[in-house]
């Protein structure tokens, strides 16, 4: 079912343009796009200081990194939503609860390196990204070898994704692709809620229904090793 277009949408995301670093497609071919394309941020201009900087890949309507910044004030945070419907709550959110270590791309996940720094992030957040189970969607599932390869351009040498899932078959897919890329492996649980991690979990409205329903959640940090080499992107 197709999302209803916000009211006075396009009024209301120039209200948060402060917030939104980029948005849209810089030309139709993202392939052309990643690989010619370049608007680097800077981030100590964007933040005013030179704090690490974090990012979530999928940030829907901003629970998890609205949390997260709140937690962590001296981290600076970077929150990636395709959807102009979705991000425009998670940007409103931000702005109402005076969150001053947030900043949003509307963009698709694959044109990163477009605008993030080689090597420049310390933490990818993966929260409940779409499955999407289908073979023939293989690519555009958010832990495949070809979006593993982008991550690798971004992360810092020794940096982490942390991946938090309802979907078993998924997860079981996003542990072997890690292997295969190069990345160490930590912290699997199968079941989040009933184990050691569960004290410092942050619970989005998208776990919070799921458990209430008797899901489990399946969670795995990914490290990129220090001497971790970067892979084609596509």
């Amino acid at each position: 079912m197709r999302m209803r277009r916000k009211r006075n949408l396009e009024p209301r995301m120039e209200a948060c343009a402060d917030l939104l670093l980029a948005r849209g497609k810089p030309c139709k071919n993202l392939k052309e796009a990643a690989e010619n394309y370049r608007a680097i941020l800077n981030y100590e201009q964007i933040f005013g200081n030179s704090n690490p900087v974090e990012l979530e890949i999928g940030c829907g309507n901003g629970g998890f990194i609205l949390e997260k910044a709140r937690r962590e004030p001296a981290v600076n945070y970077l929150a990636v939503e395709l959807c102009t419907n979705v991000i425009l709550t998670a940007m409103e959110r931000t702005k109402a609860a005076g969150l001053s270590n947030i900043r949003f791309l509307n963009i698709p996940a694959e044109i990163l390196p477009c605008y993030l720094r080689e090597h420049s992030v310390g933490v990818i957040y993966l929260n409940f990204s779409t499955p999407l189970p289908e073979k023939s969607r293989e690519k555009q599932r958010l832990t495949s070898s070809r979006f593993l390869a982008i991550y690798k351009t971004v992360l810092r040498r020794g940096g982490r994704i942390e991946q938090k899932t309802d979907s078993e078959e998924f997860f079981e897919y996003s542990l072997m692709r890690f292997g295969e890329a190069g990345f160490t492996v930590s912290g699997v649980t199968r079941d989040l809620h009933n184990s050691p991690y569960a004290a410092d979990n942050i619970v989005t409205e998208y776990e919070a229904n799921f458990t209430a329903k008797g899901s489990r959640i399946f969670r795995a940090v990914a490290t990129l090793e220090e001497n971790g080499g970067a892979d084609p992107l596509f």
